[in-house]
C-alpha cells in the first residue's frame, strides 16, 4: 500500500515539474510555474521520508536527513533573499555546481554496488554520474570566481589537446570498469574521478567572461544529466524526470545561445570557446572621437520621439536601475511615445537575465523584443537608449572579421536616427573589446551611473 502511495507521490511530482516548467515560458504564469514545482517536490520529498522502505524497512537516520535538509533550506532561503540582482549569475553558478556535487557524491557512495549489481547499465549511470557531476561541480565554480572576478582567464598552448587527453583517459578508464568482471580497481575508479575534475577546470578556465551565458546554461544541463543518471540508478521516477527536464532544456538553450553567439558546441565541449586572449588587441585602438549628450538634450529628443527602444545591459544590473528604467518608460508612454525594449539573448550574465531583471520590475512581456523583431523595427526608431549593453551592440561582429567576435549576431541598433549610450566610462565591456558604436555619427554618450541618470531623465521628461 505504502509503494502504491509512494508512486502516486512522485507521478505528481513529475506531473507538477513538467508543469511548472511549461509555465515558466511567460513571465505572466513563471512565478506560479515555481510555485506548482516547489509543491511537487515538497510531496516527493514528504512521500520518499515517510513512505519510502528500502529492503522492506523503515527509511533509517530520519533525524540526520531531516536536520540536514533544514539547514540547507535555510541557508538557501537566507542566500536567495539576501542576493543582489547583479550577483544572481554567481548564485546559480554555486546552486548548480552543488547540484553537480550531490550527483557525483551519490556515483562515490554506490560504487560498492558495482561489484554487487554488474548490470551494464548500472554501472554506467553510476560512472556518467560522477563523470558529468564532477564537471559541472568545478567548471561551476571556476564560473563562479570568474563572475566574482576572482579567476583570470587562462588558456596555454595545446590545452585543445590537453583536454581532448583527459577525456579520452576518461573514457579508457570508464571502458575498463565497464568490460571489467566486477571487481573495480579503486585506483582506477579514483583517477577517473580525479580527471573529471580537472576536465571541469581546464573546460572552463580558458572561457572569456561576455560568453559565460553559454557556459552556465551548458553546467546546467550537465547538473540534469548527472540527476537523471541518479534517478536511473535508484529506479526513482521524479529524480528521473527533473533530471530529464532540467538536462533536456539546458541543452536545447545552449544551442540557442551557441545560435545567438555563432559559436560552435564543438568548442564549447573541448573548452575553447570564446578564449578572450585575441580580444586584447581590440582593446586599445583608437577609433576617433566620441560625443557627449546632456541629460535635458537626452529627456528633449525623448520626450517628442515618435519611437524610442531602451536596451538593457549588465550596467543596468548593477545600478540596480530596473525600476526607474520602467518608470521612463511609462512616463514616455504616457506622453504618447511608443516604447519597446531590445534584448539580446546572451545581455547580462546568465541566460535571461535581462528578462528576469525587468520581470522584477513588472515591465509588460508585450514590450520586450527578441533579437530579430528588435532588429527589424531600430530602423523606424527615433532614439535608442542602451543602458551598460556593450558587446551585444558592437559593430565589430559584423565589421570586423579580426575580432573575437565576428559573426556574432548583435542588436543592430545603429540603424535608428539617434543613439544614446549610458556608461559609466569609455572602458570595454566585459569581452574586453573596443566598441566602434561609440565613435559613430549618430551616437551620443552619457556617463554615469545608470540609475542616476535614469532618475534625472525622468524629472526632466516631466518638466516637458
Amino acid at each position: 500500500m505504502q509503494a502504491s502511495i509512494l508512486a502516486i507521490c512522485y507521478l505528481i511530482g513529475s506531473i507538477s515539474f513538467i508543469i511548472g516548467l511549461k509555465m515558466l515560458s511567460h513571465p505572466a504564469t513563471a512565478r506560479r510555474g515555481n510555485l506548482v514545482s516547489m509543491a511537487g517536490m515538497g510531496i516527493a520529498i514528504l512521500g520518499t521520508l515517510f513512505l519510502y522502505q528500502p529492503g522492506g524497512n523503515a527509511l533509517r537516520n530520519l533525524p540526520w536527513i531531516v536536520g540536514a535538509m533544514l539547514i540547507g533550506s535555510v541557508i538557501g532561503a537566507v542566500s536567495a533573499r539576501k542576493v543582489k540582482m547583479t550577483a544572481m549569475p554567481e548564485m546559480v553558478s554555486m546552486f548548480n555546481g552543488m547540484g553537480g556535487l550531490c550527483a557525483a557524491l551519490i556515483s562515490v557512495v554506490e560504487l560498492g554496488r558495482i561489484a554487487q549489481d554488474h548490470s551494464d547499465m548500472h554501472v554506467l549511470s553510476i560512472l556518467a554520474g560522477m563523470v558529468i557531476g564532477s564537471v559541472s561541480f568545478t567548471g561551476s565554480m571556476i564560473a563562479y570566481g570568474k563572475l566574482r572576478g576572482k579567476i583570470k582567464d587562462h588558456a596555454f598552448r595545446g590545452q585543445h589537446l590537453v583536454n581532448l587527453l583527459v577525456l579520452a583517459l576518461i573514457i579508457t578508464a570508464g571502458a575498463i570498469i565497464i568490460r571489467g568482471d566486477g571487481s573495480v580497481p579503486a585506483v582506477i575508479f579514483f583517477s577517473m574521478l580525479g580527471l573529471s575534475v580537472v576536465y571541469g577546470i581546464l573546460f572552463v578556465l580558458p572561457i572569456g567572461g561576455a560568453d559565460m551565458p553559454v557556459v552556465i546554461s551548458l553546467l546546467n544541463s550537465f547538473t540534469g544529466i548527472a540527476t537523471a543518471c541518479a534517478g536511473f540508478l535508484y529506479n526513482n521516477q521524479v529524480m528521473l524526470t527533473g533530471g530529464i527536464l532540467v538536462g533536456s532544456a539546458g541543452a536545447i538553450l545552449t544551442i540557442l545561445m551557441c545560435k545567438a553567439m555563432n559559436r560552435s558546441l564543438m568548442n564549447v565541449l573541448i573548452g575553447s570557446f570564446g578564449n578572450t586572449g585575441a580580444a586584447s588587441a581590440h582593446s586599445t585602438g583608437e577609433q576617433g572621437a566620441y560625443k557627449e549628450i546632456s541629460l535635458s538634450d537626452a529627456a528633449m529628443v525623448m520626450g517628442y520621439a515618435h519611437k524610442v527602444m531602451i536596451v538593457p545591459g549588465y550596467g543596468l544590473a548593477v545600478a540596480q536601475a530596473q525600476h526607474v528604467c520602467h518608470d521612463l518608460g511609462k512616463l514616455l508612454q504616457k506622453n504618447g511615445v511608443e516604447v519597446k525594449y531590445a534584448i539580446h539573448p546572451v545581455a547580462g550574465r546568465m541566460p535571461g537575465h535581462m528578462n528576469v531583471l525587468l520581470a522584477e520590475a513588472d515591465v509588460s512581456y508585450d514590450d520586450l523584443l527578441e533579437l530579430e523583431p528588435a532588429n527589424e523595427q531600430f530602423g523606424s526608431t527615433d532614439v535608442v537608449l542602451i543602458l551598460g549593453a556593450n558587446d551585444v551592440v558592437n559593430p565589430a561582429a559584423q565589421d570586423d572579421p579580426s575580432s573575437p567576435i565576428y559573426g556574432m549576431p548583435i542588436l543592430e541598433v545603429g540603424k535608428a536616427k539617434l543613439v544614446i549610450v549610458n556608461k559609466r566610462s569609455m572602458r570595454p565591456g566585459y569581452a574586453g573589446i573596443e566598441n566602434g558604436l561609440f565613435f559613430k555619427p549618430n551616437t551620443s554618450m552619457v556617463f554615469g551611473d545608470a540609475k542616476t541618470v535614469l532618475q534625472e531623465l525622468v524629472n526632466l521628461v516631466k518638466e516637458l
